[in-house]
């Protein structure tokens, strides 16, 4: 529930995002002291207390290698035009993690790497002579190579391979929870996945900043709506970005948000403890304003193992109804709280009713946050 855009092209279906420079960090949050270590024993989960969240944060995620998201064709000197990816059955979504044995770090740097590795060797004293490259890829989850032959492109005369890459990602979401003694947070409340391919990114490195909601796009049915969003690029960050998981985002916590609805530690509640009925979600609908909007726990699935939607919720407060139609792209990872405990977050709309949408349990969150929650 949250859309996604990069440095060249594209937006993803996780998190919109419009970027601008803004105000001072300071009125943001406050630096943390030295934070204790999360316990490395299994705590009762009725002995776990997190402050939630509900700010609107930006995100800036740096992947692992880069991303294929598509093919192109180059005309060679003879005017024919190919995609060498193609010939070599580089597929869409997989993940270029070494050129001839060298690290990719960014579309730029792969570039510079095709360059080299074609122009190396017999090719480097023979302007017919070009050496094949081996590619180290993931596809799927498992690691592979593939050797292919770049083509020198007629117009750059620069050697290619005919495809589009993708190697970060920034966009808006909402941060679930987060912990000013153990230094940690949990945001989003799904995996961001690549906005073409689909492909969940690997994180090699990232950011979670301050972000003002500047409007919001109404949803209708067939057509989610979206928060609009400012990027405070000139303020420090609330924190990196260490792990990418099916619950959201997790990181080490370096500044703590000052402007939230609930600004004290609430207890968790378990999956056993959630019921149906009415609730609360924390959002941002303007500003950097966290607000309470009443929602209703309409089901809930028993689940043993971690598992996404947890629960399906559906927003009865009028105001918000009338401001966003109801859960909008931007609201993934909104805490929901249900007697007083942070039971979950919202991860997803329904697309054919804005007015509903997804829950994940909180306790699966905190799991992957790195809190060790003792099995009821």
């Amino acid at each position: 529930m949250v859309r996604l855009t990069d440095s060249k092209q594209g937006t993803s279906r996780f998190f919109s995002c419009l970027l601008t420079l803004t105000v001072l960090f300071s009125v943001f949050g406050a630096p943390l002291s030295a934070n204790a270590q999360l316990p490395n024993v299994e705590k009762p989960i009725e002995d776990i207390r997190v402050m939630p969240g509900g700010q609107t944060v930006g995100v800036k995620l740096k992947t692992v290698g880069v991303v294929v998201i598509g093919h192109h064709q180059i005309e060679r000197a003879d005017s024919k035009r190919v995609s060498p990816a193609e010939l070599a059955r580089i597929q869409l979504g997989d993940v270029i993690l070494k050129v001839n044995g060298e690290r990719v770090k960014s579309a730029k740097q792969f570039a510079e790497l095709v360059q080299k590795g074609a122009t190396t060797g017999d090719a480097a004293s023979d302007a017919n002579q070009v050496a094949p490259l081996n590619l180290q890829i993931v596809r799927d989850g498992q690691t592979m190579t593939s050797s292919i032959l770049p083509i020198l492109d007629k117009h750059a005369q620069k050697y290619r391979l005919g495809i589009y890459v993708r190697d970060q990602a920034v966009g808006i979401g909402t941060l679930t929870f987060y912990s000013p003694l153990y230094k940690m947070y949990g945001a989003l409340g799904h995996m961001i996945t690549d906005a073409d391919t689909h492909v969940p990114l690997s994180v090699e490195n990232g950011e979670i900043l301050p972000s003002e909601v500047t409007s919001i796009r109404k949803g209708e049915k067939g057509q989610p709506g979206e928060k609009r969003a400012q990027i405070v690029t000139h303020s420090p960050p609330f924190g990196n970005i260490e792990k990418n998981t099916p619950f959201g985002i997790f990181g080490e916590l370096s500044m703590a948000p000052i402007d939230g609805k609930i600004m004290k530690p609430l207890p968790i509640a378990g999956r056993s403890e959630v019921r149906e009925g009415p609730a609360k979600m924390l959002t941002v609908i303007e500003g950097r304003k966290v607000e309470a909007f009443d929602i209703e726990i309409v089901h809930l699935n028993k689940q043993s193992e971690p598992e996404t939607k947890g629960m399906v919720v559906r927003v009865t407060d009028p105001r918000l109804l009338e401001k966003s139609g109801g859960i909008v792209q931007g609201m993934s990872g909104s805490p929901i709280i249900q007697n007083g405990k942070l039971v979950g977050a919202v991860t997803h709309v329904f697309v054919n009713d804005p007015t509903s949408g997804y829950g994940c349990y909180i306790e699966w969150m905190l799991r992957d946050a790195g809190v060790k929650v003792k099995a009821a």
